[in-house]
This record gives structure tokens, C-alpha cells and sequence, in this order.
């Protein structure tokens, strides 16, 4: 049970920054003992996961991965790895309030596959051939990162496009084909490990200060993930996709007070009979995973898990949707065998039925609660 305590909503993106966009850098940590001047407990941020397009945290490549945009540059300048008048170079954007999306897309990966290159000699320069810095590369990270690694690069390779626009024997992962673009695309891989490395050191470092000092982290995990992501390209049984991997139904809420014909969200939906029979063991991982990242965890859209709104695919509204029955009790009950009882909260806002309500009561997660709408 958690106890009563206080604390601020401040998104990672949103920390000061001269270089366009909010990051595990000093002022994170500056956020951190302003938190503890202030007697707080507790910070909830958004989704840490790597932007896909719209720039929404709660469509993310990879569910498994951190967002590269969080990266300090600074402490890439302290390692050696960049210079500060190439930092100073790249243009993320006039205005400091405001995120530029796409400047910090075009100018920030550039930089980074400069300080993987300059790692990649330090690593030679210890010592290391290439065959072993791809195996100490792979040893930092989890399979399901690794998809997302392997995915990003594809989607370079396929010009920017989702998995549903890939040549065939890779959208629908034959082996040989598995095995081709994992030697052709090794370099880009390993570029892609190299920032999943760096971003779990910075962030375990920043969560270690936070928890030193008595702040805990509420992070953010929405119920979806995006269509174009490494997740429905490495499990797409998991997804209610045709056999040529298009989705049937998407995700979305009806038409209510605020929006006439609904909300149109577009995720892929869950094929969550298929959930079952493994064992609920994709959302054992997940689940893992956030609480490797955070303290507390908040999961989006709670209602889902009780019924969710399907929207038939290529419809431009959400006003033909229906409701479908989710798995319920029973994920719960399967998270709760597998990694005991987990400090969750459950964002129910919106219209709740009866059954919600009584799922709610069944986990004994709390719910939220808005001030503005009390």
C-alpha cells in the first residue's frame, strides 16, 4: 500500500533545456531538489518511450524502448564522445518554450551516430574487436529492446515506412530474411543499442539520485502501443491484424460531450484470447520492464481492460465502433502471480460503468481523481 504523499506532474520533455527538448541533464536533477525543498514525495512524468509520429508519448516505436530525445548531450561532451561547439551547432529550434519536433528529429541523430561512432573507438582503442562490441552491446539490453533496435533500423532501411509497407519476407519475419538484415543492418543496429545503453544509464542514474533523496517516480504507460512499432511487427498474433497484417479494428472512444463523433486514436487492438493462452506473458514483461523504470505506475485508459471501443479499420470517425469485452480480472490475477502485489494506479477518468468500477474494486489499484471535475 503507498502512502499518502504529495507531488508534482512534470513531463521529462518539458525540463529546461539548450538543446531543444527536456533531458536527463542537470536541470532534471535541479527539478529533483527543488522537489525535496518543496517536501515532496513523489514525480509523475509521461511515457518515456521513443516518439513516433504526431510526437505523442502514447505512440510510441517500441514499448520496450526509452526515448533517445531524453539523452544528455552534456554528459556525451564529459565522455569524450561530443564537443560542445557541435552541440552548439545543431539547431533544435529559436524558441526555448516551445519543442520543434522536427528540427530536433533531423539535428539530434546526427549527433548521436557521432558519439556511437567516437564509443565505437574507444571500445577498439580498449581492445574490443567489432564482433565484441556487438556482444557487449546486446548483453545491456532486453530481446524486447533489441526488437526495437532491429525495427528502427528496418524502418530506415524501408525509407521511414511502418512494417505493413516492407517488402514481405521481412514485414512477415521469414527467417532467412530475419537473418539477412540482421548482418546487412549491423552497424545501424548497434547504433540503436548504443542509445538504449546510454539512455538506461542516464535514467538509472537520475532515478537513483530521486530515490536517494526520497522522491519516488510515477511513470506513465499507456494501454496501447502504436501500429508502427516493433512491437506489433515482432508479435503480430498478439494484434487483431488480417493475414496480410492490416489491423481489423482500432482503438478509440465514442462520440460523448467532448467530441461529437468520437475519438479516432488508431492503435491496433489486442487479440487478448491469444494473450491468454501465453500466459498474459507480453504484459508480464511490460509490466517488468516499467517497474525496472519506475516506482509507481500509472497505466492509461483502465476502462480498457474491462471493455474496449473497436472502431472498424478506415472508418474516418469513431461514431461505428462497438464495445468488446477485455481480459478482465484474469491479467491482473496472472501480473499479481508473476511479480507479486505492485504499487499500480489506475487512470479511470471518463464514463465508468458498473463493471469498471467493480473490476477497479477487484485489483484494489486506486483510481484517480480530478479536482476540476469534482
Amino acid at each position: 500500500m503507498e502512502k499518502r504523499g504529495c507531488g508534482m506532474l512534470l513531463p521529462v520533455a518539458s525540463l529546461p533545456s539548450k538543446y531543444g527538448i527536456g533531458a536527463f541533464s542537470k536541470e532534471a536533477y535541479e527539478f529533483v531538489d527543488k522537489l525535496v525543498k518543496a517536501g515532496q514525495q513523489y514525480w509523475q512524468i509521461l511515457p518515456l518511450g521513443p516518439t513516433g509520429y504526431g510526437d505523442s508519448p502514447y505512440q510510441a516505436f517500441g514499448a520496450f524502448a526509452g526515448n533517445p530525445y531524453f539523452i544528455d548531450l552534456e554528459q556525451l561532451i564529459e565522455a569524450g564522445l561530443l564537443t560542445e561547439e557541435e552541440c552548439q551547432m545543431a539547431d533544435f529550434g529559436s524558441d526555448d518554450r516551445d519543442i520543434d519536433y522536427g528540427k530536433i528529429y533531423e539535428n539530434r541523430f546526427p549527433l548521436l551516430k557521432k558519439a556511437f561512432l567516437r564509443w565505437e573507438e574507444q571500445q577498439k582503442k580498449a581492445g574490443l574487436d567489432e564482433k565484441e562490441i556487438r556482444k557487449y552491446l546486446k548483453k545491456q539490453l532486453r530481446a524486447e529492446t533489441r526488437d526495437y533496435c532491429f525495427y528502427m533500423a528496418l524502418k530506415n532501411q524501408f525509407g521511414g515506412k511502418s512494417f505493413s509497407e516492407w517488402d514481405k519476407d521481412i514485414r512477415t519475419r521469414e527467417d532467412d530474411a530475419l537473418k539477412h538484415y540482421k548482418k546487412e543492418l549491423g552497424e545501424e543496429i548497434a547504433f540503436y543499442e548504443f542509445q538504449q545503453m546510454i539512455f538506461e544509464k542516464q535514467w538509472k542514474a537520475l532515478k537513483t539520485y530521486a530515490n536517494e533523496r526520497g522522491i519516488r517516480i510515477i511513470g506513465d504507460i499507456p494501454i496501447y502501443v502504436a501500429l508502427d512499432s516493433a512491437d506489433t511487427w515482432a508479435h503480430p498474433e498478439l494484434f487483431q491484424f488480417t493475414e496480410d497484417l492490416e489491423p481489423i479494428a482500432v482503438a478509440g472512444c465514442p462520440p460523448d460531450a467532448f467530441s461529437a463523433t468520437g475519438q479516432l486514436w488508431g492503435n491496433p487492438l489486442y487479440r487478448w484470447e491469444n494473450h491468454e493462452k501465453q500466459g498474459y506473458d507480453w504484459w508480464i514483461k511490460r509490466i517488468r520492464r516499467c517497474f525496472q523504470w519506475y516506482d509507481v505506475v500509472r497505466i492509461d485508459h483502465f476502462r480498457g481492460f474491462d471493455e474496449f471501443y473497436a472502431i472498424p479499420y478506415g472508418d474516418k470517425t469513431a461514431e461505428n465502433g462497438s464495445w468488446q469485452p477485455g481480459p478482465g480480472i484474469r491479467l491482473f490475477e496472472a501480473l499479481k502471480e508473476a511479480l507479486g502485489d505492485l504499487p499500480i494506479i489506475a487512470e479511470d477518468l471518463g464514463f465508468l460503468t458498473d463493471s469498471v468500477r467493480e473490476l477497479l474494486a477487484k485489483t484494489g489499484y486506486p483510481g484517480m481523481k480530478v479536482l476540476q471535475f469534482a
